[in-house]
């Protein structure tokens, strides 16, 4: 669903991948236009990062509620088109590398001269400036550079996590900054420029790590935070996992004991305080998952869940999407394109009370929104015909 929070803002995307358009599918989930300016014939690379009838799912997920127009940004027409788009709009996204957009025309200081309302946000890799500014990036480097995945991964047998974190939070961090900057422009009446990276998204977002080895002169790793929070990830007998989390407060620890019926435990002089099971934390874990061996899971949550303990079945997606919480909370929504048909996606990370909503539409396909939006910047039939013509557009929608 989408609320109307932002509907009289326009927002123009020049963005591929995740990053950017994470961060203006999160704008057009608040009612804003979202127009999505892609590369002729083909759109988006990560309509066909996997397989799918018309656009794999990653991109049909990350593209809902927006309108596409295909133009060839190389071209002088197809500048001209954006220009003419970007004159009239609130935001402009882009997620070139760094000097990408100078050479197209479609740099900073040329925007907002044209349009000194407009907020212009650009997303890159490393920085728009330094010894890895120009070097490529994708999400991997991203948590790799960052030193997110040095906290998840087994840095002696690492693998890549299956989900592009840095991608997501750079997305997020980019909307976050885009809506302080459209406040700021209430007040002041001009836009100004919002930067960030997969580097500075993902450095600040484990920013805690980061005080801790300020603060200890320690290198934090996979396991400290585990330790910390008293977590467990075990498997039951019927070889289904689960997780819990007794973190600080001792009442959790001792509840956990109960269920499990080895309050012995607490009087372990290994484990007697929570410094004790800081030190002896494997060899708490073994002793714990021993235990959580023996009975099947769904007997070990209803036990934990009487004795109040923090815990939660560890699901696989398509357990998570039929689980009677999610499906109360009504967390997911379907969307039907005339053309590619019926999808279902999960909804906006926050509902609204109070402000009215409407169903979200569709992912476009390629430029399928090309000739209404040209009519509305005045082109007339002739004029699209010609620039399609040139292949500075594509005017006629396609998958």
């Amino acid at each position: 669903m989408r609320v109307a929070v932002l509907e009289d803002i326009t927002v123009v995307e020049c963005a591929t991948y995740v990053t950017g358009p994470y961060a203006t599918a999160l704008l057009a989930d608040l009612g804003a236009r979202v127009i999505k300016i892609e590369s002729p014939p083909s759109g988006d690379p990560y309509r066909h990062f996997a397989p799918g009838p018309h656009y794999s799912a990653n991109f049909a997920h990350l593209n809902r509620n927006k309108e596409s127009i295909a133009l060839d940004l190389k071209s002088e027409e197809g500048r001209k088109v954006c220009l003419d788009l970007v004159s009239r709009a609130d935001v402009f996204v882009e997620n070139f590398r760094p000097g990408v957009a100078d050479r197209l025309g479609l740099g900073y200081e040329a925007l907002s001269a044209l349009n000194p309302r407009l907020v212009y946000c650009s997303i890159s890799a490393f920085g728009q400036s330094g010894p890895d500014a120009k070097k490529p990036g994708f999400d991997t480097l991203g948590q790799a550079m960052s030193g997110l995945m040095g906290l998840l991964a087994d840095p002696l047998d690492p693998k890549i996590p299956g989900i592009a974190l840095s991608d997501y939070v750079t997305g997020f961090s980019a909307g976050y900054g885009l809506l302080g900057a459209l406040m700021a422009r209430q007040k002041t009446g001009k836009g100004c420029r919002v930067e960030t990276s997969l580097l500075q998204a993902t450095l600040s977002f484990i920013g805690e790590a980061a005080a801790t080895y300020y603060m200890t002169g320690t290198v934090p790793n996979r396991i400290d935070r585990v330790k910390n929070g008293h977590a467990f990830a075990v498997v039951a007998k019927d070889n289904l996992p689960l997780a819990i989390h007794c973190s600080v407060p001792e009442k959790f620890w001792v509840a956990l004991l109960e269920a499990i019926e080895r309050t012995d435990l607490a009087e372990d002089p290994r484990f007697r305080t929570r410094d004790d099971r800081r030190r002896n934390f494997e060899v708490l874990e073994k002793e714990i998952a021993a235990v959580f061996a023996t009975r099947k899971r769904a007997e070990w949550l209803r036990v934990l869940g009487a004795k109040d303990v923090p815990s939660s079945p560890l699901y696989t997606i398509g357990e998570v999407l039929e689980d009677p919480q999610v499906v109360h909370l009504d967390l997911t929504e379907e969307v039907e394109h005339p053309v590619a048909g019926k999808a279902r996606f999960v909804g906006s990370a926050v509902r609204y009370h109070g402000l009215d909503a409407e169903k979200s539409g569709p992912p476009p396909l390629v430029g399928e929104h090309t000739g209404r939006i040209l009519v509305e910047l005045g082109y007339g039939p002739a004029a699209i015909r010609e620039l399609e013509a040139r292949s500075a557009l594509k005017a006629t929608p396609g998958d």
